[in-house]
């Protein structure tokens, strides 16, 4: 398998046993975004990890976002975990129909009537966040439950999965929704504890794929500083809730942990400045303007 160099470069940058953080965040600081919210409307979740320090700050960081498509670099995490246990293979080839068909279909749609292998479909849907993708990835680990079983295997109690693309975006309760803090702490399980149960191999695959990933340009990547980057998986409702999650690498030292959850009153591309100026706030607090 290759994987760029920039992939590798990055999954390096992961501490060794020695040098981790402990797995568990220290209690958030407060970190009052309420200007910001007021300024632009909405409600805003966020959590930031500085993996150097240890300091967490979070705003709304328990309470609940529905967390649409961000859900989609976690259901890549349990496939290739799937695959490492030899429940799954990544050169599977999976059909593709036109019953399969949701909106947002960039790379299924063109393969109607043909197969995908699970490789690709993971690409698909890291990468462009192919609905279809998605749905057909799940339907192969067996459907919701155990996708909600891989949350809980993480050590995560509060995270749930409900539904299908695309009703999983709408607002319904608890349904489908997750806590910024507790998203941060799995991201931090994943690939950045020297424990996490991704191996070396398919934590750098999914890491490219969330570097390699042209979506979310002004959400975080929009308030790094330049010279830093961007692992990440965006999430959009379509009808105000804009999201993004990831690690933030800087040329040196150790990487920032975000996750942001925005609910605006209304779909506008404007939503998107309102993560990457949580973003910049975050880092400037924790050192790193």
């Amino acid at each position: 398998m290759l994987i760029s160099g920039g992939a590798l470069a990055i999954a390096a940058c992961t501490r060794s046993p020695t040098e981790a953080a402990p797995a568990s965040p220290a209690t958030p600081e407060p970190f009052d975004l309420s200007d910001l919210e007021t300024r632009e409307g909405g409600r805003l979740g966020f959590a930031a990890k500085d993996m150097q320090t240890g300091r967490v700050l979070a705003w709304r960081g328990e309470e609940r976002f529905v967390y649409c498509s961000t859900f989609k670099m976690y259901l890549a995490a349990a496939t290739l975990m799937r695959v490492q246990a030899g429940e799954e293979r990544l050169d599977r080839m999976i059909p593709v129909t036109r019953a399969d068909m949701t909106n947002h279909a960039p790379v299924t749609e063109p393969a109607i009537g043909a197969s995908l292998s699970v490789e690709a479909l993971l690409k698909g849907t890291v990468e462009v966040s192919d609905n279809p993708a998605a749905n057909l990835l799940l339907k192969a680990m067996g459907g919701i439950e155990p996708m909600q079983a891989f949350y809980r295997g993480l050590g995560d109690a509060t995270t749930r999965a409900d539904r299908f693309e695309p009703q999983m975006n709408r607002l319904d309760g608890e349904k489908d929704t997750i806590l910024p803090l507790r998203s941060a702490a799995n991201i931090e399980r994943l690939f950045l504890d020297p424990a996490t149960p991704l191996s070396a191999e398919h934590k750098a695959l999914l890491l490219k794929w969330m570097v390699d990933t042209p979506t979310g340009m002004a959400r975080i990547k929009g308030g790094v500083p330049a010279g830093w980057s961007v692992a990440h998986k965006t999430g959009t409702g379509g009808y105000g809730p804009t999201n993004d999650i990831g690690i933030l690498y800087p040329p040196s030292g150790a990487p920032v942990i975000v996750a942001a959850y925005y609910h605006a009153a209304t779909d506008d591309p404007k939503n998107e400045a309102v993560i990457a100026e949580a973003t910049r706030l975050a880092l400037a607090e924790l050192g790193h303007a």
